[in-house]
């Protein structure tokens, strides 16, 4: 390359939370009522003021504003455009954080009813997994007379608090095509995209009060133009973004896409009138050539080349050596160095982690210090490779010296795996063989009761565990206070009448965790946070070697609970796909082989709770469809040996053994056929939010194992009534024999409160017993 090249360097979104959870206290502190708003929106400018800062600092060129959000950007995007559904009983003008809150968490009113106070509420929206990560989003709710109006100005307002500040920013709007197709209808033929005539005026209105505060580029967000698309997407989006260009003049558009490959739709994205194109070249480095082959001239295209999902050090010798002949071909080109999506599903800084294995932190990356990557990029282009010969090779050997190191590899593990047969994910009989011989073990009774698994995670449980691993507590101390909350948990259930009791998970800091510190080849961090909802963050493990379990993770918890009830006490286990999804995965093995080696893994674990006489186990896999590849084509390979991991996992007990399985938040309907296939002896799934519209795939199907449509919403404070709870397992009767039904909540309540939880379990035991009564009736 005979000239060198500026290159600027942009990020596309970064995290929001704070370097240490700031956000998430601030958040929860406010909703308990200990902050007003004014200590809220302080303590928040403040927040994205140092995120500014840090992006600066690190030499950022085109930093984005309104990447933060209080909740959700899907749900901002809702309030922006006035998306609100009449049961919040919005007024007009612009929306309040009561309104904003109750979308996101759902709102518990106090009411007198018969000489009695009643606790009722607003459900809050309906939550999904955004695209194939582990992040959730509000799913907007639109009908087909939906009316659109400028709502929220958080967009301009953070443009012009940045601007005050200092820092010139690039602010960041979902694009309307894609909060469409996000939406959901209960109209069932209507497709929200054609409501985009009435919705395009708002977002007009929005870029033209940006552009008149002094923006000159707005990042658009379209990450469905990687999807499946229909020729009425393609035309909605051709609509768009010409009446958007010919109505908002003198205002350059960065139209963003992540998270895959356009492949059919790149001549639709190609067409479209914008100043700048970014593509996802680390899940789809293959599509570079036909973007610059296709943009035109003038277009800027940013290349997203650092892994924005991962947390894995980048190859800066191998991304220079791809960039170099491409930009030498170019140099009439503008392009930008970016990483491939927002960095929103990444921690913040690998700095803060002073306790981690040195190796293991030599071959990793946070934001930082994939901002600093891109940095380190810009400079090799802009001044010559010898200028960062030493940042180059730092990273090189890093990534050799973990290709051969033995803290990676296990020659036992990978030997497992080759070995697979079909006889391991298969268990000894069908499921009607094996229902007759658990009813006979178990004695249910016609919609039996149980939970999901987590039982509140109170300050003193929280405290002790913290005290327990800091030193500050004994062991024997820590296992008496663990002891002390499983058999009150326990004497609880029994005196509810709950059916299929759990422990609690006392013990347990996260579903994940908990497990992947039991098992050889996963490493956790201290600050490693990321978001997953609204106050909602979790560390995601980090599997950086081959897995295996050294010793029982669960049995010494499970075998004391059942030791003091004659009641049947599920185990509980997190199954192997949900533990590779929700972790930062190895990226030097196919997935398919990191989750084999997790199933036996658990394999193991499932077939030592049998030897130790709990009868029921319930391996949870709320992820399985959030591993869906975005595009169908590539979605069985996928299912293949995701069900097989599972099913690996659960064949190796005997059949009066009852294997329970749990997924929430998903669509099913595209599916089901895998989700049979898993053999599960029950199933509970989250329907309370959508009203049991998530059973429907289930009765289409004609879905022959047993299941547990959850009859109330374990995300929002509510308390359900009983009649609510008696009107959703009615509708589930409609569609489902009554043998296959349970009765449980949507999800695990370890985020929940005692207060919250002991009364709506108790509605829901009563409203069990209401629907036991009529089935008899109705048999005399």
């Amino acid at each position: 390359m005979s000239a060198k090249i500026q290159i600027p360097v942009s990020t596309l979104g970064t995290p929001r939370i704070g370097p240490r959870r700031e956000l998430k206290f601030v958040l929860e502190e406010f909703w308990s009522g200990k902050l007003d708003l004014k200590g809220l929106q302080e303590k928040t400018a403040a927040l994205r003021c140092a995120n500014w800062a840090r992006q600066n600092s690190l030499g950022v060129e085109n930093i984005p504003s309104n990447d933060f959000s209080l909740y959700d950007h899907v749900l901002d995007t809702c309030a922006m455009v006035g998306a609100i559904p009449d049961i919040y009983d919005w007024q007009g003008g612009l929306i309040q954080p009561s309104t904003y809150f109750a979308m996101a968490r759902g709102e518990t009113q106090e009411d007198s009813c018969c000489g009695k106070s009643v606790r009722k509420g607003i459900p809050a929206l309906e939550m999904t997994k955004w695209f194939d990560t582990n992040y959730h989003f509000m799913v907007p709710e639109l009908s087909p007379d939906q009316h659109f109006a400028l709502a929220s100005t958080k967009a301009v307002d953070e443009f012009r608090e940045a601007k005050c500040l200092g820092f010139k920013t690039r602010p960041v709007l979902l694009g309307p095509v894609s909060f469409l197709k996000l939406a959901k209808s209960k109209e069932a033929d209507f497709n929200p995209v054609m409501l985009l005539d009435r919705l395009l005026p708002v977002y007009e209105e929005v870029l033209r009060q940006l552009r008149d505060s002094g923006a000159k580029w707005v990042q658009i967000d379209e990450p469905c133009l990687v999807l499946d698309l229909s020729e009425t997407d393609r035309a909605a989006y051709r609509k768009a973004y010409h009446v958007l260009n010919e109505t908002v003049s003198n205002l350059n558009l960065m139209l963003t896409t992540y998270f895959g490959k356009l492949g059919d739709n790149l001549s639709t994205a190609l067409s479209l009138p914008v100043a700048g194109l970014h593509v996802d070249l680390v899940r789809a480095p293959e599509q570079l050539e036909d973007v610059i082959a296709g943009a035109s001239p003038e277009q800027v295209i940013s290349l997203g080349v650092i892994d924005g999902r991962n947390i894995w050090r980048a190859d800066l010798q191998a991304i220079y050596d791809w960039l170099l002949p491409i930009l030498a071909d170019h140099q009439d080109r503008q392009f930008e160095l970016a990483p491939s999506c927002s960095l929103l599903h990444v921690p913040i800084d690998l700095e803060l982690e002073k306790e981690l294995d040195p190796d293991l932190k030599s071959w990793l990356a946070f934001s930082v210090q994939k901002i600093a990557e891109l940095k380190i990029l810009a400079r090799a282009f802009a001044q010559g490779v010898s200028v960062v010969a030493g940042e180059f090779l730092a990273a090189s050997n890093a990534i050799a010296a973990r290709r051969t190191s033995e803290k990676v590899h296990n020659r036992l593990v990978t030997g497992r795996v080759l070995g697979i047969t079909p006889n391991m994910s298969q268990r000894r009989n069908p499921f009607p063989v094996r229902r007759d011989l658990q009813q006979k073990k178990l004695k249910l009774p016609a919609f039996p009761t149980t939970t999901i698994g987590s039982f509140p995670q109170t300050p003193e449980v929280r405290k002790s565990r913290a005290a327990f691993a800091n030193g500050s507590l004994t062991s024997d101390a820590y296992d008496a206070f663990v002891r002390s909350e499983t058999e009150a948990a326990i004497r609880w259930q029994e005196d509810l009448g709950i059916d299929v009791l759990v422990h609690g998970e006392f013990e347990r800091n996260d579903m994940v965790q908990y497990f992947g510190e039991k098992l050889a080849g996963y490493a956790f961090t201290k600050y490693g946070w990321v978001q997953s909802y609204g106050s909602r963050y979790v560390r995601p493990p980090v599997i950086f070697g081959d897995v295996s379990r050294p010793e029982p993770m669960t049995v010494k918890w499970s075998r004391y609970a059942q030791s003091l009830t004659d009641l049947p006490v599920k185990g509980m286990l997190t199954g192997p796909v949900t533990m590779l999804q929700w972790s930062f995965v190895r990226d030097d093995l196919p997935r398919r082989d990191v989750c084999a080696q997790i199933a036996f893994a658990l394999r193991d674990e499932v077939i030592d709770l049998e030897a130790a006489s709990i009868g029921l186990i319930q391996i949870d896999e709320p992820a399985i469809r959030e591993g869906l590849p975005l595009r169908r084509a590539e979605w069985k390979t996928y299912l293949d040996w995701a069900v097989e991991c599972f099913r690996i996992s659960a064949s190796g007990v005997r059949d009066d053994t009852q294997i329970h399985t749990h997924m929430c938040y998903s669509e099913f309907n595209d599916i089901i056929e895998a989700i049979g296939a898993m053999d599960a002896d029950v199933i509970s799934i989250e329907t309370s939010r959508s009203k049991m519209e998530l059973l429907e795939a289930f009765v289409n199907y004609a879905y022959p194992n047993d299941i547990g449509p959850g009859v109330y919403d374990i995300h929002s404070p509510r308390v359900p009534a009983i009649d609510e709870m008696v009107e959703l397992l009615v509708a589930a009767t409609r569609q489902l024999a009554t043998s296959q039904i349970w009765v449980n909540p949507d999800c695990g309540l370890k985020t929940r409160q005692w207060e919250e939880v002991k009364p709506a379990l108790a509605n829901m035991v009563e409203a069990a017993r209401m629907l036991r009564e009529s089935v008899n009736e109705g048999r005399k």
